[in-house]
This record gives structure tokens, C-alpha cells and sequence, in this order.
């Protein structure tokens, strides 16, 4: 995906004014003071395709996700660091990590604010299916699960199919009923059917969630560091210590978040791409 678009500054200025001021204040005088500017950061957003399993939220190290629901998607909050694990963990590929450049010309005669998406490649992890299995003696929700399974292998059929197959569900099936099957080879073990059942012991699910793999890494510039703790302070895995007045990374801890290049006041540390 790559989407630019532009919003000229007259209409940036009513949007603010409108958010910043009382309603029977007077902002005819209003306007902004622009220098010059090219900022680049990067967006983590959910796409309409969740299927509500929520392994982003299980995987999040800082709480940062709401869970999803038959009803509503997974939410990224203002908590997100954005360390890309849930990127990386979504089975389906439905969690973006977008970038995003702002540009400013003051020499545009066109007065506009330039804005650039894009999708920025992130590695993934692997998530595998090792077992599943219904209990079909429970009530559940069976149709839920069915419309969510985003690879179809989750089916409701009725008795001459479990017949044909010579399977035994440990019930007595009822002609013209509808009952949950899986096909375990279209099964990605995402977990969405386990995740959104109204009972808890409907699914069984064992799978492999494989490890986090990293593209970036913290770079340390220890002859800017001056020894201000705020790395420490705000790392929100407890990764990095000030020991002897050294900055002490633990790489098992680190999360590869902006937290602590983003409070470093004098640009000491900074996250960059593996080579």
C-alpha cells in the first residue's frame, strides 16, 4: 500500500481552531507559523480482516491492545511503543505497520501539507497448528466461529457428512442439524474459533508460535550519553540499566521499541535497521 495525499494549510488551521478554541471565542486571527519540515514515523494499525483471535493481545509485552470480540476488531492504544510484535504475530497478517511522511514546503506556492503511507516490510513469525479438536457434547456458538475462520476450515455440516468421513463426534447426531468440522489441513492454528466460542471448553488448540524475529537493534552512542537515567527510566521491559555510568543493554529484554530513543535528550540512542 502506498497512499499520498495533501491538505492545504486553510483547512489545517480550521481543523485546529475548531478543536482548540471555545465556541464563542474569536479565531478570525488565528494562523499558523510554519517552518520548513520532513518528519518520518511509523503507524501500527489493525485491518478490517482480524479475525478476532487476539494473539496480538496475549503477545504485546505493554498491554497496548484491546482485545477483539465477535463484534469489534483488536484496538492498538496510545500505550503501543511500537516494537512491531504484534506485527509479527498476527496469523493473518492483518496488523500494518505503516510509515508515515509529513512534508512542509514553505516556498509551495500551493500552501499544503503533504502527507506519504506506506506499508513497511516486517518480518513474520511462524504460527503452526499442532492439534485441535471440538467437544461436541457443549453448546457453543459454532456459527461464529465458522464466519471468522479466515481459511475456511472451520465448516458446520450436517450428519451424512460425518457419516461419509466414518467419524465419531462421542454424540448421537440428528438428522438435519448443523455440526462444527474442522479440516485440519486448511487449519493455521490461529485460534479465532478457540478465542471468540462463548465456551471456554468447546476447542482445544495446540499450536507453535515461533520466536520473535528482530530486524532492528538499539545503537548506543556511549560518547553522547550523558548519564541522565531517562533510557532507564522509561524502558518498559526493564531492558537497559546505568551501571558504572554506562548504558547496559540486555538484547533478551529489549523489545526494539522507541521508548528509549524517543526520551533520550541528546540523541544517544537510536533505533536502526540490521544490515
Amino acid at each position: 500500500m502506498n497512499v499520498s495525499f495533501k491538505k492545504q494549510i486553510k483547512n489545517l488551521e480550521r481543523e485546529v481552531l475548531l478543536k482548540s478554541v471555545e465556541l464563542d471565542d474569536d479565531g478570525d486571527d488565528f494562523q499558523f507559523e510554519l517552518d520548513d519540515f520532513d518528519t518520518n514515523d511509523e503507524i501500527i494499525a489493525v485491518a478490517p480482516r482480524c479475525v478476532r483471535c487476539n494473539t496480538c493481545v496475549g503477545e504485546c509485552p505493554v498491554n497496548a491492545i484491546e482485545p477483539a470480540n465477535i463484534f469489534r476488531m483488536a484496538k492498538i492504544t496510545d500505550k503501543c511503543v511500537k516494537c512491531e510484535i504484534c506485527v509479527q504475530s498476527c496469523p493473518v497478517s492483518a496488523i500494518k505497520l505503516i510509515s508515515n511522511e509529513v512534508i512542509y514546503n514553505s516556498e509551495d506556492e500551493r500552501e499544503v501539507i503533504e502527507y506519504n503511507l506506506a506499508n513497511v516490510s516486517c518480518p513474520h513469525r511462524v504460527v503452526r497448528m499442532n492439534s485441535i479438536s471440538i467437544d461436541y457434547s457443549v453448546d457453543n456458538n459454532w456459527d461464529d466461529c465458522a464466519n471468522l475462520c479466515p481459511t475456511n476450515a472451520f465448516t458446520l455440516e450436517f450428519k451424512e457428512f460425518f457419516d461419509d468421513l466414518d467419524m465419531d463426534v462421542g454424540i448421537e447426531l440428528i438428522d438435519d442439524e448443523l455440526y462444527p468440522y474442522i479440516n485440519e489441513k486448511m487449519c493455521i492454528g490461529c485460534g479465532a474459533c478457540k478465542e471468540i466460542s462463548l465456551n471456554s471448553f468447546a476447542i482445544e488448540l495446540d499450536r507453535y508460535l515461533g520466536p520473535i524475529r528482530h530486524s532492528r537493534f538499539i545503537d548506543i552512542n556511549y560518547d553522547s550519553c550523558v548519564n541522565c537515567f531517562l533510557c532507564e527510566e522509561n524502558c518498559p521491559t526493564g531492558a537497559i540499566e546505568l551501571i558504572d555510568g554506562e548504558v547496559v543493554l540486555d538484547n533478551d529484554k529489549c523489545i526494539r521499541c522507541v521508548e528509549c530513543t524517543n526520551h533520550c535528550p541528546v540523541g544517544a540512542l537510536e533505533r536502526v535497521e540490521m544490515k
